[in-house]
């Protein structure tokens, strides 16, 4: 239960905190019997991110590297509480997968929940975001209930991040809550590693996994569960990509 065929938040090295380049991350994941992944390096407003060129040229790659689909995507970071991120909108809108989430270094300081949940309910708004990452750490809280409803609705997935645990502690009872309301609102969700070498996307999901069956979490809404449940939610979101590589899913 709670099978994983695709990790959907993953770094190489061009986000230069991350150790592994694209085709090694998607060999891994080959090996690992995956049927995708996504490769989401920071957006351009990170101080180590790559050139926003990087963002242009990552769509003239192959669908396919080393066996396995490989969605071309990007983490962007939100700049302010207007949901604002740092990348053209047209660019984000021709990328195969995209992330949006707040880091520190973006958009530092605390937000207040109101501030939290007015920018998630923006990004909700956008038709070029795909999912939002690592959203229940604890300087952000936000009204799950509200924000979840409002991303049932606009085919927005939220993430459970495997790395949250190591650089994001304290947030396990956010994660929790933030996946019962999930439930309760029937919006899809996503468990990924965040993976930043072969070995963090090695190690997997476990403990998400496990919290989904603690939860009795339907597994109808966990989007990379099944290959048939990540072609669909690529079509939901208009992806171009899913009409090149929908069979090898």
């Amino acid at each position: 239960m709670y099978e994983i065929i695709a990790d959907l938040h993953t770094h190489t090295l061009v986000s230069s905190h991350a150790f592994n380049t694209i085709t090694e991350m998607a060999a891994k994941a080959k090996a690992m019997g995956y049927r995708a992944i996504a490769v989401t390096d920071h957006g351009c407003a990170m101080p180590d991110s790559p050139h926003r060129w990087y963002f242009y040229n990552l769509r003239r790659l192959p669908d396919v590297l080393e066996g396995i689909p490989v969605l071309k995507g990007i983490e962007a970071n939100v700049l302010d509480l207007a949901g604002g991120l740092d990348l053209e909108q047209e660019k984000l809108a021709g990328l195969d997968w995209v992330i949006a989430s707040i880091h520190g270094d973006c958009l530092p300081g605390s937000l207040t929940q109101d501030e939290a949940t007015g920018l998630w309910l923006k990004i909700a708004e956008n038709p070029a975001v795909d999912m939002i990452g690592h959203s229940e750490q604890m300087q952000h809280r936000y009204d799950y209930d509200a924000v979840t409803c409002a991303f049932a609705k606009r085919n927005k997935v939220v993430e459970l991040n495997g790395n949250s645990a190591v650089v994001r502690p304290g947030g396990s009872g956010n994660m929790r809550q933030l996946a019962l309301a999930c439930k309760k609102n029937g919006c899809r969700i996503a468990l990924n590693t965040d993976a930043h070498s072969i070995y963090h996307l090695e190690a997997g999901v476990a403990p998400l996994q496990n919290l989904l069956r603690e939860i009795h979490f339907p597994e109808e809404l966990v989007i990379n569960s099944s290959g048939e449940r990540l072609r669909e939610e690529l079509k939901r979101h208009g992806k171009k990509v899913v009409e090149r590589i929908g069979g090898l899913l």
